[in-house]
């Protein structure tokens, strides 16, 4: 059992920093922004952020798809194979991200009436995503190639990546807004830079030769099914992040019909509770391997172990960091906002939101345990639900039902609702595979009894 518990927090390390650089990338802009004391800012970031991230989950469809093909690629010896996926991957990246770049500029104005930019947000929010656009190619090959390095062994470097990128973020955040007072604009040019260098970094990664695999494009092909084997894996493993940012921009759309004091309170509670969400999450996939290999070994008490250890430890440090948030919830709300309305807004969605934070590593636990046992529909139909075909009608039935508290109250009531039926789930798909060991026990006695 101690073997258990040490493997399983060696694994849950790594999983947990790589999930603490994107809560960081998150909350860097919201952060400095919040030192200006605008509020009218705080809520455009609010407004902006879930419509950039947007890039970064079109990159982790190539990088989720892409890391499959080519691991598999490379298990089997097909070199050539998996240079011609990578390349694939990363002109993909760069044409989708011009597309998508030039559909933002050209539709500015309607994305923002979209989004719920008032008078006041318009200007600003406008700039950040003027800004900002113009990394969509970076960003998309930076999401993308932080998951296909990982592929050829390469966890540190596709780490270093990330690392660097959102260092630097942090960095000229400091710089250009509370240095040089650019506000808003700073953040964006800080958060353009970022992705550049993150995304340059990988590139010169490959051109130096370091690598098995290759971005040249003369290897770029969308036949031999490079094209649709990397999409069929990629699309429902992105979709969960798709949606996140989709529900984001249709929370932030319904809030912002309270006024802009009670939008940038919802954006920073949200930001409050990503950090544990972000956290277990990282506990999840941190035991994944683990289990997986437990049930590839058909070793069910040794699965069972890990479960109970993944369980209890997701539970104490879940409630710990809920505890520590709600505790001081006005001082951390505080760091982000100074002005009174928008603050008490922020204090008061926290409290309703970090509700079932302490159940967050429960989920993931159980979603990443479906997966390891080979379940990944059923997984990706829960993280589906959480995040679009339960949240999303229950923004607007709860806005109509309970009004401003409504929409606050969403994502608890559908996090309870999730965890019910990931049990459900979990004890459906471990039930039938631990019946399916016995019968084939079964089967081995009987064969050797009539031997």
């Amino acid at each position: 059992m101690l073997l258990i518990k040490i493997g399983g927090i060696q694994n849950a390390i790594p999983a947990v920093i790589a999930m603490l650089m994107v809560l960081i990338y998150n909350l860097a802009d919201t952060f400095f922004i919040g030192q200006t004391h605008d509020a009218y800012q705080v809520a455009a970031v609010s407004l902006a952020i879930p419509v950039f991230l947007i890039f970064m989950s079109v990159g982790s469809i190539f990088g989720i798809g892409g890391t499959s093909v080519i691991a598999r690629a490379l298990g089997e010896g097909k070199e050539e194979y998996s240079k011609k996926v990578c390349s694939f991957c990363m002109w993909s990246c760069v044409g989708i991200g011009i597309v998508l770049t030039i559909l933002m500029l050209v539709f500015m104005d309607k994305i923002l009436v979209l989004i719920g930019a008032s008078p006041e947000t318009w200007k600003f929010t406008k700039t950040y995503l003027i800004i900002v656009s113009f990394s969509g190619v970076f960003a998309i090959i930076s999401s993308c190639f932080s998951n296909i390095l990982r592929a050829e062994g390469q966890a540190g470097k596709a780490m270093n990546g990330q690392i660097i990128g959102n260092v630097l973020n942090m960095i000229l955040d400091a710089i250009l807004i509370i240095g040089f007072n650019l506000d808003i604009e700073g953040a964006a040019i800080a958060t353009l830079c970022g992705e550049a260098i993150g995304a340059i970094y990988y590139i010169i990664y490959y051109l130096k030769g370091e690598s098995t695999l290759g971005v040249n494009i003369k290897n770029f092909t969308i036949k031999e099914r490079v094209c649709s084997s990397v999409l069929i894996i990629g699309i429902p493993a992105a979709l969960g992040s798709l949606l996140m940012s989709v529900s984001q921009i249709v929370m932030n759309s319904l809030m912002a019909g309270y006024g802009d004091m009670a939008l940038a309170g919802v954006g920073v509670a949200m930001k409050i509770v990503m950090i544990t969400g972000m956290i277990s999450m990282g506990i999840g996939q941190g035991v994944q391997p683990l289990l997986g290999y437990a049930v590839g070994a058909k070793t069910w008490d040794r699965f069972k172990q890990i479960m109970k250890f993944s369980f209890g430890f997701a539970t104490i440090l879940g409630v710990v960091l809920t505890a520590l948030y709600y505790v001081f919830v006005n001082q951390i709300a505080g760091a982000f906002l100074s002005e009174a309305k928008s603050l008490s807004y922020a204090v008061e969605f926290s409290r309703i939101l970090l509700t079932t934070s302490a159940l967050f590593g429960i989920f993931y636990v159980l979603t990443n345990s479906l997966q390891a046992m080979g379940a990944a529909k059923a997984s990706l139909f829960i993280n589906v639900s959480r995040q679009g075909v339960l949240y999303i009608p229950a923004l607007f039935i709860l806005k109509y039902t309970l009004g401003i508290t409504g929409l606050a109250w969403s994502q608890p009531i559908v996090d309870v609702i999730s965890i019910v039926v990931a049990f459900m789930l979990y004890f459906k798909v471990s039930r039938k595979l631990m019946s399916k060991k016995d019968d084939d026990e079964l089967d081995t006695e009987k064969a050797l009894n009539c031997n």
